[in-house]
C-alpha cells in the first residue's frame, strides 16, 4: 500500500494553483452524451475517476480526445451510442458511473448501468435517482448488480419531483434526464451546490431551458435536441479549502490562485473568526 511520510513543524509558504473540480467534471462529462455534436471541456483535473469516465464514454462509442496540460482538455463526440451500458468491469471503482443513467435515458431511452460493487439499492442513495426517473415514466428493474431502465415510449415525460432528501448526484442525474424529456419537469428540494450550478450553465450553453439554478427549485422545459459546446470546469472548492486551512494551522503565508472565493464563504468566515487574516486579491481567481 502506498503511504505518505510527512515531517511537520514548518510553515507552508508559496503559491498553489487549484485544480478543476472532479465533482463538477464527472457530471459535465456525462452530459456530453446528451448531444451528437462535439463538446470541449477545459480545466479537467488529472484524477483516476475521470480517466475511468473517459473509458466508459468510449465503451459507449463516444470518441474522447485528451490534451495534457497543467490541466487537461477533453474533446468528446458521441454521434451514436451503440452500447447504452456502464459495465461493472469499468466502473467497479467509480461510484459516479450512475451519472450516465440520466443522459442515456434522455438520449436513447434505454440504459444498463452497473452498481459499484454490485451493492444493494437500499444501501445507497441511488434509489432517489431511480424514483425520480420512474416519475418521468421510466420502467426500472435491477438484476445481478445492474440497473436496467427503459422509457416505454422512447422518451421520458416531464414530472413534478420532490426529493425526499437533498442529493447532489440525484439532482444532476434527474436534471440531465429532464432536458430532453417531453414537457416540463420541476425539481423541488434540489441540491444547490456550485457543481450543480456549473452543470446547469453547461446545459444552458447546449440549448437546455433551465430556471432556478442556485435555488432549491429547478424548472426544466424539455427540448428536442441539444448542441455541442465549450465549457471550463469550476475550481475545486474542497482543494482550495484544504490549502486555506493548511496555511492557517501551520502559521504560513499562502497565495491560492485559480480558485473561486465565492464558493469558499463559509470556510473563509470561520478562519477569520479564528483570527486568520485572509485577503481576496482578485475575486475571479
Amino acid at each position: 500500500m502506498d503511504k505518505f511520510r510527512i515531517k511537520g513543524g514548518k510553515a507552508l509558504r508559496g503559491t498553489v494553483a487549484i485544480s478543476g473540480a472532479k465533482n463538477s467534471a464527472l457530471p459535465v462529462m456525462a452530459a456530453a452524451l446528451l448531444t451528437a455534436e462535439k463538446v470541449t471541456l477545459h480545466n479537467i483535473p488529472k484524477v483516476r475517476d475521470l480517466i475511468t469516465m473517459s473509458k466508459l464514454l468510449a465503451f459507449m462509442d463516444a470518441k474522447v480526445s485528451i490534451t495534457e496540460m497543467p490541466a487537461s482538455d477533453y474533446v468528446i463526440e458521441a454521434p451514436k451510442l451503440n452500447h447504452a451500458e456502464a459495465p461493472y468491469e469499468l466502473v467497479k471503482t467509480m461510484r459516479a458511473s450512475v451519472l450516465t443513467l440520466g443522459p442515456l435515458m434522455a438520449r436513447v431511452g434505454v440504459a444498463r448501468v452497473s452498481l459499484p460493487g454490485g451493492c444493494a439499492i437500499g444501501a445507497r442513495p441511488v434509489d432517489l435517482h431511480l424514483k425520480a426517473l420512474e416519475q418521468m415514466g421510466a420502467e426500472i428493474g435491477t438484476s445481478h448488480g445492474y440497473i436496467e431502465a427503459r422509457a416505454p415510449e422512447g422518451r421520458l415525460k416531464g414530472a413534478h419531483i420532490v426529493f425526499e432528501k437533498i442529493t447532489v448526484t440525484g439532482t444532476e442525474n434527474t436534471l440531465m434526464a429532464a432536458v430532453l424529456a417531453d414537457g416540463e419537469t420541476v425539481l423541488e428540494n434540489a441540491a444547490r451546490e456550485p457543481e450543480v450550478t456549473d452543470l446547469v450553465k453547461m446545459l444552458r450553453k447546449m440549448g437546455a431551458q433551465i430556471e432556478g439554478d442556485g435555488t432549491a427549485t429547478l424548472r426544466i422545459r424539455g427540448v428536442d435536441r441539444l448542441h455541442g459546446t465549450e465549457h471550463s470546469v469550476i475550481p475545486d472548492r474542497i482543494e482550495a479549502g484544504t490549502f486555506l486551512v493548511a496555511g492557517a494551522i501551520t502559521g504560513g503565508e499562502l497565495t491560492i490562485s485559480h480558485c473561486a472565493p465565492g464558493h469558499l464563504g463559509a470556510v473563509i468566515a470561520k478562519l477569520e473568526q479564528a483570527g486568520v487574516p485572509i485577503e481576496i486579491v482578485n475575486k475571479r481567481t
